[in-house]
């Protein structure tokens, strides 16, 4: 009986997704590890590894599908002593689990055409393919190549990857895997010896449009009576990151009631303090402004509990401790991993953590756990020179602080005017939890604390 492959879930809360392409084709010899598919969520595009062997039969789910429910199954395999006649009879149905206790069965969508009910994912059923996904580094690693007689070439999924992006031609590398399969370290010597480059090949059919095909193409949201007037264009289909970002950020704005506490921030003392601390002989560390916000904003938490909070319509969640999102730019969007518990770790293990999520979140890395939750948001658009800004709340958290860049200006102290490194910062809270009064007194606070920075070292 062929084997299913199913639509994974890749993370916690996912209960569908874009099948954006497949990465093998009906009739190829399908290996545990090789990778199948691309799955774009809404927090990143995910490859998909097979567990099981076989040979693919037939694909379910078109590339370019969007609003596959978890579970569905997606493709088939046929084992060595199987043919294509076994495809006939073949079960490509997906069986619901049953709700978890207290839940309820959400009523299915009323729509034209029938889809697959959504469903996490059950355990594994016997001649079920599991699959393993890994964040998408931004490269392909396309399908298996072959050689020029036409026999398949073994390589790893990493090494196929590396290799398109150096340009190594798989062909006229050596393995030193089991079986002479090709694997990481053949591509990076190859690439040292200046081996195995490849000729630049001709664009593929089925590139993107041009802005004159496009353009063809009226956009959503835009009245084909203005078309004319617009300059030339190329559309860009927005990804699952980008739509869920539209959906949140304007539902936030819609329906939350922000308001702004705004303060200048003299922030001499604390670069001689970092200065200090990453010039110490010995440190394996460095530490950023930013790390000194994080701790110093986590400290005034635990000072003003009113604004480490969320709304909900039955009560106001008060939080027992400080798990600080910091929001970070990645290709198509920005994510927000977690520097949990912050208040009770030190300056070194903050940047520690900060630079190793941060480092993850550019590479599509992070576990669901590592971005999902966290009780107060920090923007830092300082090091591009931005002086202040507003942000919008990352629903459902109570408060996001806007950084901006640290400056030297004018300044009265005690009736002269002098020079001092000034950084502006900007409090939007959801008024619905949090009132005017405690958001000032929380701005005050952090206020005192980054201008004392010695108070983050108690």
């Amino acid at each position: 009986m062929p084997t299913k492959v199913l639509m994974p879930a890749l993370s916690p809360t996912m209960t569908e997704g874009k099948l954006a392409k497949w990465l093998v084709k009906e009739g190829d010899t399908i290996e545990s590890g090789d990778v199948m598919a691309e799955i774009e969520t809404d927090k990143a595009t995910m490859e998909v590894e097979a567990v099981d062997e076989g040979k693919l039969g037939k694909i379910l789910i078109a590339e370019g599908t969007d609003g596959v429910a978890v579970n569905t199954v997606i493709a088939l395999l046929l084992d060595d002593d199987e043919d294509e006649s076994a495809l006939a009879d073949a079960d490509t149905s997906a069986a619901a689990p049953p709700p978890a206790d207290g839940g309820e069965t959400e009523a299915p969508k009323e729509e034209a055409k029938a889809e697959p009910a959504k469903a996490s994912p059950p355990p594994a059923a016997d001649k079920t393919s599991n699959v393993d996904a890994s964040k998408h580094d931004g490269t392909e690693a396309g399908p298996a190549p072959k050689n020029e007689s036409g026999e398949r070439i073994f390589a790893s999924p990493l090494a196929r990857r590396i290799a398109k992006m150096e340009g190594i031609d798989l062909s006229q590398v050596s393995g030193s895997g089991p079986h002479g399969r090709i694997v990481k370290s053949d591509i990076e010597k190859a690439i040292s010896e200046g081996t195995g480059k490849s000729a630049a090949k001709p664009a593929a059919a089925g590139a993107p449009a041009t802005s004159d095909q496009a353009a063809a193409v009226p956009p959503a949201g835009i009245d084909e009576g203005m078309l004319g007037l617009l300059p030339e264009y190329e559309a860009e289909p927005n990804s699952g990151m980008r739509k869920t970002i539209a959906k949140r950020l304007t539902a936030a704005a819609r329906d939350i009631p922000h308001f702004n506490v705004t303060a200048d921030i003299e922030i001499d003392a604390l670069l001689k303090l970092r200065k200090q601390l990453n010039g110490r002989e010995g440190a394996d560390y460095k530490i950023s402004v930013n790390d000194f916000v994080i701790k110093a904003v986590a400290l005034a938490l635990k000072r003003q509990p009113d604004c480490n909070v969320a709304y909900t319509d039955d009560a106001i969640l008060k939080f027992k401790r400080a798990d600080i999102s910091m929001a970070v730019a990645v290709d198509g969007g920005l994510i927000t991993p977690i520097i949990k518990d912050a208040g009770s770790k030190g300056l070194a293990k903050i940047s520690e953590e900060a630079k190793e999520l941060a480092g993850k979140a550019r590479d599509g890395k992070l576990q669901p756990q590592e971005y999902q939750g966290g009780t107060f948001s920090i923007s830092n658009l300082g090091m591009f020179g931005v002086k202040s800004f507003n942000s919008i709340i990352n629903s459902p958290q109570g408060g996001i602080l806007s950084v901006g860049a640290g400056e030297e200006r004018a300044v009265v102290k005690d009736g002269a005017l002098s020079i001092a490194t000034m950084m502006t910062v900007t409090l939007a809270v959801d008024h619905r939890c949090i009132d005017g009064a405690a958001a000032a007194a929380f701005v005050q606070e952090l206020k005192g604390i980054l201008e004392d920075p010695l108070q983050l070292m108690l």
